[in-house]
């Protein structure tokens, strides 16, 4: 019998069950059945119904159906319940952890097969990649785990649970969990299954993890391969047909840089990406490698011995008809369009998006600022009182937010800083994730606005900084305001690269003074450029009563 893990008592974990350590998501031909697509459904308006659905024989047939992926209140025509927008106030009363037992509940069903090729499997692995609340999971009446973390990847084993032939999942939602205090972004609250779920065979000498790290110097290229699977699984090859790569290693002591002598580098501008395979007798993972080098010299911020300066927008993971699913076609279009008009980079605004955007990023040239699920905005309306940020008691739920973060997309080369969150007030659960990042990616900067003494992070950022402000910022800072800063604070903060991680307010009323903005980049290297606040409307396609679209 699994702890107790519910939404309307304190408990702060993260997941029961769900896999650790997390894992980058991979293109491999490792055998997967989608289980997208239509399950029975049930809403219930508390966190307290009966959990007899679960059980195994439980006959569903009187349950609406509903889509996976999807957010429950854009289904139903309103029959269950609406969305919820706010900007930095929550949807219920301020009571950290603790959430109304008035908490919208939706009970999915669904049967699936077992492909019979599947015997030889030595693991079975459910995969969420996003459930926004809290969810808990049963397979043929076994209770599996759960887990919060709403833009998060979680995997479980469910081996000891399914069988060959017909197998019954069960998932319970909850709209409201301790998780959605530290998910307080400025967007639509939008409940449900809303990425993809996943059943994957993990065969025996298989690959768990890959991280391809690149280096760029002088026209060279650098690959240091992280490969984590079992000593039996050896050996592993790594082929870039391309660049006349095939490296194999017998065993994990063997896996050692490769150095190859002439590579195009990657970039924004010129987005050059390598196809690599990283395969053992079992498996085979696809990968496109951009080789760059990212960097901070003086108060500069590089890649590849460049300045960079971002031409930047925020953007939501926001559909006018599915909300926060996925839609490729719609991201690809939504992306040609930045580039047409002179976007060269995102911040993911405020947590990571559906890992299939970052695919684009780097086929496309972006460069990204990836962000945490994280924001406690809400907290700002009692002055900060209760702000898990600075509570020892919510550091596990931070640092696997981070660590989930970080693992799922380390491939990509687009992502060139990595960033904590978003309005979380500070304290030292922030500044252990950053701590966390920097050892596990020596590399890629770390930013967190709300850092404003510049204690754990590498880049001085701010937000909605004047003109006259950002242009004292570029000169030398020694006139420019700092918030909340000692003297010494404000030298430190002076002697790193400078960013508006959000500018040009353009929701509601247009946006201005861009090209003077745009000239004090040209002008004062420190400066490198920001991101507009946002690129996309966020509203949701709704019918007026005389049939009349808005």
């Amino acid at each position: 019998m699994l702890p107790e893990f519910s939404p309307h008592v304190s408990d702060l974990a993260p997941g029961r069950g769900a896999l650790r350590p997390a894992r980058s998501w991979l293109h491999s031909d490792a055998k997967s059945l989608s289980l997208n697509g239509s399950w029975r459904f049930r809403l219930s308006p508390t966190a307290t119904a009966a959990e007899d659905f679960a059980a195994e024989g439980f006959d569903a047939d009187g349950w609406d159906s509903i889509p996976v992926p999807a957010h429950w209140v854009l289904e139903g025509d309103g029959a269950y319940g609406r969305p919820i927008y706010t900007n930095i106030q929550f949807p219920f009363p301020i009571d950290p952890p603790y959430v109304p037992d008035e908490n919208p509940t939706g009970d999915y069903r669904r049967t699936f097969d077992v492909p019979a090729g599947w015997s030889d499997a030595e693991r079975v692995v459910l995969r969420f990649d996003g459930v926004e609340s809290l969810f808990r999971v049963w397979v043929n009446g076994v209770e599996i785990g759960g887990a919060s973390g709403s833009r998060l990847a979680h995997e479980f084993d469910v081996t000891s649970a399914v069988r060959p032939g017909a197998n019954v999942v069960a998932v319970r939602v909850h709209q409201w969990s301790a998780a959605s205090y530290v998910e307080d972004q400025d967007q639509w609250w939008l409940p449900g299954i809303f990425r993809d779920v996943t059943l994957v065979a993990r065969p025996t000498g298989g690959i768990e993890d890959v991280w391809l790290r690149t280096g760029f110097d002088d026209g060279r290229g650098r690959v240091e391969a992280e490969i984590t699977a079992d000593a039996t699984a050896f050996p592993v090859t790594l082929r870039i047909p391309e660049l006349g790569v095939e490296r194999v290693w017998a065993t994990p002591a063997d896996v050692t840089p490769v150095d190859i002598a002439a590579v195009e580098p990657w970039s924004a501008e010129q987005p050059r990406l390598y196809d690599a395979t990283v395969s053992t007798a079992t498996e085979t993972v696809t990968l496109r490698v951009g080789f760059r080098t990212v960097e901070i010299r003086g108060d500069q911020f590089l890649v590849n011995g460049r300045r960079v300066v971002f031409h930047g927008v925020n953007r939501h993971e926001t559909h006018p008809e599915r909300g926060r699913v996925f839609d490729e076609a719609h991201a690809r279009e939504d992306l040609a369009l930045m580039k047409r008009f002179n976007v060269n980079a995102i911040r993911t605004s405020h947590y990571p998006p559906h890992p299939r955007l970052l695919d684009l990023a780097d086929e496309l040239g972006f460069w990204v600022i990836l962000e945490c699920d994280l924001e406690t905005h809400g907290f700002d309306k009692v002055g900060w009182t209760g702000n898990p940020s600075d509570d020892p008691a919510w550091r596990e739920a931070y640092l696997d937010r981070i660590e989930r973060t970080v693992e799922r997309d380390k491939n990509h080369p687009s992502i060139v800083i990595w960033s904590l969150g978003n309005e979380a007030g500070t304290g030292s659960n922030l500044a252990a994730m950053s701590a966390w990042v920097h050892a596990r990616d020596a590399e890629r900067p770390v930013h967190y606005e709300g850092d404003y003494t510049g204690e754990y992070t590498d880049v001085y950022s701010r937000m909605y900084a004047s003109v006259l402000e950002t242009e004292q910022i570029g000169i030398d800072g020694s006139r420019a305001p700092l918030l909340n800063c000692t003297p010494s604070q404000g030298a430190r903060q002076r002697t790193k690269p400078f960013l508006l991680c959000e500018y040009a307010h353009a929701m509601g009323n247009g946006p201005g003074a861009f090209d003077q903005y745009e000239a004090l980049v040209h002008e004062h290297p420190r400066l490198h450029g920001g991101f507009v606040w946002e690129w996309r409307d966020h509203g949701i396609l709704a019918t007026a009563p005389d049939g009349t679209p808005y």
